[in-house]
């Protein structure tokens, strides 16, 4: 179950970067909060798959829900109960602001990776 994977490993950093550089230098209606959304399904995809031989849909299902369990809890204010309302570490990561339109995005991103896995393995 436990087995390193080099090239998930790799997209994963690659994923982040580009989502650091999102959330650092992009404030606009469409590329931060959408895309970013759609991307972060993709990064924990690939960090899960980077270091467990699992299922594609397994795996899928398991980091959209997480994605899910985490916009329920920015809806209940999480950050906010916590007391990690003045860290902006804390707020970048968990988010503050519950969106319909963010559970849309993470179901756009996981499909799109159901899509790109099952060509991948088609093609090998």
């Amino acid at each position: 179950m436990f087995k390193f994977n080099k090239t998930y490993f790799i997209l994963s950093l690659l994923i982040f970067f580009i989502e650091v550089l999102i959330a650092l230098y992009i404030n606009d209606k469409i590329v931060r909060p959408y895309i970013g959304d759609v991307l972060v399904v993709i990064l924990l995809y690939c960090f899960v798959k980077a270091f467990m031989d699992v299922k594609v849909v397994q795996t899928a299902i398991f980091v959209l829900l997480f994605a899910f369990l985490v916009e329920t809890l920015q809806y209940l204010n999480i950050v906010e109960k916590l007391g990690l309302n003045h860290s902006k570490i804390a707020r970048t990561i968990i988010g503050t602001s519950f969106e319909w339109i963010d559970l849309i995005a993470y179901t756009f991103g996981i499909l799109l990776v159901i899509l790109v896995e099952k060509f991948r393995i088609k093609k090998e």
